[in-house]
């Protein structure tokens, strides 16, 4: 088994940090619900601003805010507009990622998506590995 990434959200920005909540990071439940984050499941979060790496866990936050607030300890890592990536993943074989194809949101001003696409893992005609990245419909 491996461990590959099973959804992304790439280049939001963070809209608030609170230090005395009791841990994880609140999201927009939106765009949980369309990359298939679920409540409380572990995340890898990237902060494209400091480089600073960290692993919380995700709770759901009104829809249609845009949210992204870092809690608890995490919020020591982030500073309230400061872009990050947040991804999840799971473990399975190369013919899991293969079927899955991960979703991915790739965010713009004011927490916008900016582009939809998902990972397409796939075997050449000589039964190589290989990917691309495919657009996955209209912005809304």
């Amino acid at each position: 088994m491996q461990n590959f990434v099973r959804a992304k959200l790439h280049g939001l920005r963070v809209t608030g940090a609170d230090l005395n909540y009791h841990g994880s990071i609140t999201l927009d439940a939106d765009f949980c619900r369309e990359v298939g984050l679920d409540p409380l499941e572990f995340v890898e979060i990237w902060n494209k601003m400091s480089g600073a790496r960290i692993s919380t866990y995700v709770l759901y936050g009104a829809a249609g805010s845009r949210c992204c607030i870092l809690n608890g300890a995490a919020a020591r890592t982030c500073q309230v507009g400061d872009e990050v990536i947040i991804a999840s993943s799971t473990y399975g074989s190369v013919a899991d990622v293969i079927a899955q194809k991960p979703k991915v949101l790739i965010f713009g001003d004011g927490n916008t998506v900016a582009d939809r696409v998902a990972y397409d893992v796939f075997r050449d005609a000589e039964g190589r590995l290989d990917m691309r990245v495919l657009s996955t419909g209209p912005i809304a």
